[in-house]
């Protein structure tokens, strides 16, 4: 069962094409409900769709609405009891998969072959994503946002479970970070979730590195113990996540592995021309692993995030009404004065 997004909804036509377009209400199905959007988190992939119309592979052919970071509130409840009650405030899953492939079966349905990703392009027809006014979703996508937890700080659901699963990555390659000292480098949204979720976990010592000075500052109040300006020497590590998907930053992470310790790369690297000293991994006995979205729930992640919240809140560092779209997506793409930005419905 597909997301249907109504009302005004961001849509992209094609590299640096995006309208508020307004489309029409549907009627739910049994196991469907509506739900009031009320925040939006701006990604990497929806500032690439509309800057240059593609993400990797998944080039733009049709008009698609973007978004998978959303959370909201329930309208009117799925009529077969499958989702939670009218009033209560939820994240949408943006994640639809088969349930039945050997990827599923295993706990690992990030890797499900039939996956689908709200506001994606990488199939056709395209996955419509949900920045719009109201979404209609299937009940069992309906995550419940803890009590006393503000939508505000929630909207970081998504990002913070991809940063969990990486965490993840390194218990289930290396043993985790616990008692660990971390490099984690670029501090954009994700990095510095996981700079948080890292220091949450009792890491020893968490080093961050990046380009720019406020998502370093942004760092220290996540739980960063150290920062440095990319080029500059950086600390030994045991656990590495590099998260900037720059080929330079990879190879900076690989020189301070320490030997039997792992690298985990979160961010997306470029398809083509990517060189790194991959020879260390020889040598020093390096576990190396990709980190691809996340498997499971978001449920774990926001009962983190709301034991924590005074801890992650700093990402989000601003946000936008949903007719200053043009204006979030520019903030958005600088990442020397923004983390995350929201896009804010009418909820």
């Amino acid at each position: 069962m597909t997301v249907t997004p109504m009302g005004r909804a961001v849509t992209v036509l094609g590299a640096d094409r995006l309208e508020l377009r307004e489309l029409p209400a549907v009627e739910p199905g049994p196991g469907e409900a509506v739900v009031d959007v009320v925040y939006g988190g701006i990604c990497g992939s929806d500032l690439h769709y509309w800057q240059r119309g593609e993400v990797g592979e998944s080039v733009l052919v049709d008009p698609m609405v973007l978004g998978h970071e959303v959370v909201g509130t329930v309208r009117e409840a799925a009529a077969d009891g499958s989702g939670p009650p009218a009033g209560t405030p939820v994240a949408v899953h943006p994640a639809d998969t088969c349930g039945r492939c050997e990827a599923c079966l295993a706990g690992r349905a990030n890797l499900c072959p039939a996956l689908r990703y709200l506001g994606s392009a990488a199939r056709r027809p395209h996955t419509d994503g949900g920045f719009a006014d109201r979404l209609l979703v299937p009940g069992h996508r309906l995550v419940p946002v803890p009590g006393g937890l503000d939508l505000r700080t929630a909207a970081l659901a998504e990002p913070a479970s991809v940063a969990a699963h990486a965490l993840a990555r390194a218990e289930a390659l290396t043993g985790g970070v616990r008692g660990r000292d971390v490099l984690v480098t670029g501090a954009g949204p994700i990095g510095l979730l996981v700079v948080a979720l890292a220091s949450i976990a009792g890491a020893r010592s968490v080093t961050v590195t990046d380009l720019h000075d406020r998502p370093l500052r942004t760092a220290e109040r996540v739980g960063a113990t150290r920062v440095v300006e990319a080029g500059e020497d950086l600390p030994a590590a045991d656990v590495a996540f590099e998260s900037s998907g720059a080929a330079q930053a990879l190879a900076a992470a690989l020189r301070a592995v320490r030997p039997g310790g792992a690298l985990v790369q979160v961010g997306q690297l470029p398809g083509a021309g990517v060189t790194a000293p991959f020879h260390l991994a020889v040598g020093r006995e390096l576990v190396l692993s990709g980190s691809s979205r996340f498997a499971g729930g978001m449920g774990e992640t926001l009962a983190t995030i709301a034991a924590h919240r005074d801890l992650v809140e700093p990402v989000v560092t601003a946000e936008y009404p949903a007719d200053r779209v043009q204006d979030a997506m520019t903030a958005a793409r600088d990442p020397a004065e923004s983390s995350k930005v929201l896009l804010r419905f009418a909820g």
